[in-house]
């Protein structure tokens, strides 16, 4: 009870909001419409119940007029009631399925809508998605929660609340039905009648009671099991996507047998995890499907001896065995969703995941012992002043008691590879929050990070370049200008061809791009890790002569490891070690070429 209400916890907080959202009223009315045709079709069963008394009725009595008027005609018969048709009450409850299918499903897409629209906002808000990486795999495979797992509560969620809704409804029209029945056709047990009030009612309730209880007993590990197989799932697909990714180094290396054997072991773990949910389903189904068929006779187990005494006719017992099997149907709720109840719950934990991940992942910067980035009205430098920089277990990294960076300058950072010179830069991004210390900025500066390896979207080779900005941001003149300075004249004729640039370019042309990209930006603060590693020594003076001419009043900040970067920058510093971590040390000054 305890892990069940905690699951609807979790729920109302992740469906809540949408409710409580812009577009909440349509919302509400699409589910208000859903809700008032399931309830109508219930009343329609109800109609039907009572139509099998009528029709049974009829067949016994070989009435052909009564047979007619029960499937075709509607009306008020010879006691002034209105009694409606097998045709009418089909027709009817055909026509509000359809309706409530499309409804429920145009409910579904909104309702998915803004919930994918509402996470992907969260994931990719400054940074937020990088900080989850950080903070550990609590929300692993985001792209299947928010591809999928949204997909998977929202159907869920309606079908199993229409459902459950529609089972209370039933049960409590149908137990009122069964009540009376019970007093119309008393217990006949070996020529003696027993008058036991509502004994069809319980008779159902205690069947399905006990059905309910061994379903849950035999079915309780499957939420387990169908999370792990969500799990496993998404991280096949993702080392399946990351051999795709990297096919070229892949081929190079000869890894061919060595990727093939770690996506089997992956593959291994899923089939071994489907064995143990197939197992488990076995004897769930096998349960279910005995509970069902037994259901079907057992009403006429009760009722029979009632019928062969003659005490009720014929359409009382088809009456009775029709509502005894829509409260054993409304009761059996919970026997007949298990399955689907367990998928759910196993989406449900893991959005629950999702979203602690980014409540954790976007408090992070706000903690007292978090390194804060501050941006100052009228500075003129970017400033450290007791900067502690630390690794996410807690570890020291890099620590600057008092460091600017001024306005205009060109300054080359070196150090032995994993010193932090790259974690620093991501600490003047702000998006590095693990430490002490604080960070001013310049307020409305613009700051730019140029990676080893460029990221460039799935698009037109002008988006691309322009990226995070649209092509149209600027004329295709200026891109045809920027890609030809920084060497790469070939690459103007597919300025709006559609590709994968990453795997299509070398890391060289990479690079190049990355330049060009920093050309049309104009940033005040340009920040190259390592941007031109990939170029021989001429191309990068080159480009770095480039940059000077171009980006004259921007700020330049390098890191590197080659000697001949010096002529292109006027100061230097190094991190040296300091203790546990590495500190920032000045270098020798060089003259700016």
């Amino acid at each position: 009870m305890k892990n069940l209400r905690s699951t609807l916890a979790i729920v109302w907080r992740i469906a809540a909001p949408y409710f409580r959202s812009d577009d909440k009223w349509p919302g509400i009315m699409l589910l208000a419409s859903v809700i008032g045709i399931e309830l109508a079709t219930v009343g329609i069963t109800v109609l039907l119940n009572s139509w099998n008394a009528r029709f049974y009725n009829a067949l016994q009595d070989r009435n052909w007029d009564a047979y007619i008027r029960e499937l075709v005609w509607t009306g008020f018969d010879e006691m002034r009631e209105w009694r409606f048709s097998f045709c009418v009450l089909a027709g009817a409850f055909v026509l509000l399925k359809v309706y409530q299918l499309y409804l429920n499903q145009w409910l579904q897409i909104r309702w998915r809508r803004w919930m994918t629209t509402r996470y992907l906002g969260q994931w990719l808000h400054d940074a937020n998605h990088y900080r989850m990486q950080l903070v550990g795999d609590a929300a692993d495979n985001p792209d299947q929660r928010i591809a999928e797992d949204t997909k998977q509560f929202v159907e869920g969620t309606l079908a199993l609340g229409v459902g459950l809704l529609s089972s209370i409804v039933s049960l409590a029209s149908f137990a009122v039905i069964l009540w009376r029945l019970s007093a119309d056709a008393p217990l006949h047990l070996f020529g003696v009648d027993y008058s036991i009030p509502g004994y069809l009612f319980w008779g159902a309730l205690i069947y399905t009671a006990l059905g309910t209880l061994v379903t849950h007993l035999i079915g309780r590990p499957l939420i387990g099991l169908n999370f792990q197989q969500q799990r496993l799932e998404a991280d096949f697909r993702f080392n399946l996507v990351r051999v795709r990714e990297n096919s070229e180094q892949i081929s190079l290396l000869g890894g061919e047998a060595a990727e093939r054997g770690q996506l089997l072991h992956r593959f291994t773990n899923i089939v071994a995890n489907w064995i143990a949910i197939m197992r488990r389903t076995k004897w769930i189904t096998l349960f279910t499907n005995l509970h069902g068929q037994a259901g079907s006779v057992f009403p006429y187990v009760l009722i029979a001896p009632a019928y062969f005494a003659e005490k009720i006719p014929l359409g009382t017992m088809m009456q009775t065995a029709s509502a005894f099997g829509s409260v054993a149907d409304a009761l059996s709720f919970f026997i007949n969703s298990y399955r689907q109840i367990a998928d759910w719950r196993a989406v449900v934990a893991r959005l629950d995941g999702f979203e602690v991940a980014i409540e954790t992942a976007e408090k992070l910067p706000l903690r007292p012992d978090t390194i804060k980035v501050v941006p100052e009205a009228g500075a003129s430098a970017i400033a450290m002043r007791d900067l502690a920089v630390q690794l996410p277990e807690g570890q020291p990294l890099v620590s600057a008691k008092s460091f600017n960076v001024k306005s205009g300058e060109r300054l080359l950072v070196t150090g032995p590879s994993g010193t932090g010179k790259s974690t620093l830069f991501r600490v003047l991004a702000g998006i590095w929050p693990f430490g002490r210390g604080t960070v001013t900025v310049p307020a409305q500066a613009t700051l730019m990070m140029l990676p080893q390896r460029p990221y460039f979207p799935v698009a037109a080779l002008k988006d691309a370049i322009a990226y995070p900005q649209t092509g149209d941001a600027y004329s295709d003149q200026t891109i045809r200008d920027v890609v030809t300075a920084v060497g790469l004249p070939a690459l103007v004729p597919r300025l709006h061809e559609e590709s994968h640039w990453n795997r299509m370019l070398s890391l060289g042309e990479q690079q190049r791009l990355g330049i060009a990209r920093a050309l049309l930006a104009k940033p005040q603060y340009l920040f190259l890790d390592e941007a031109t590693a990939s170029l021989d020594e001429l191309s990068e003076a080159a480009l770095y002569t480039l940059l000077e001419r171009q980006l004259s009043s921007s700020t330049i900040v390098s890191i590197g490891h080659r000697a001949t970067l010096h002529a292109f920058h006027n100061r230097s510093v190094a991190l040296t070690r300091d203790g546990d971590g590495f500190a920032l040390a000045e270098g020798a000054s060089a003259a700016a070429s």
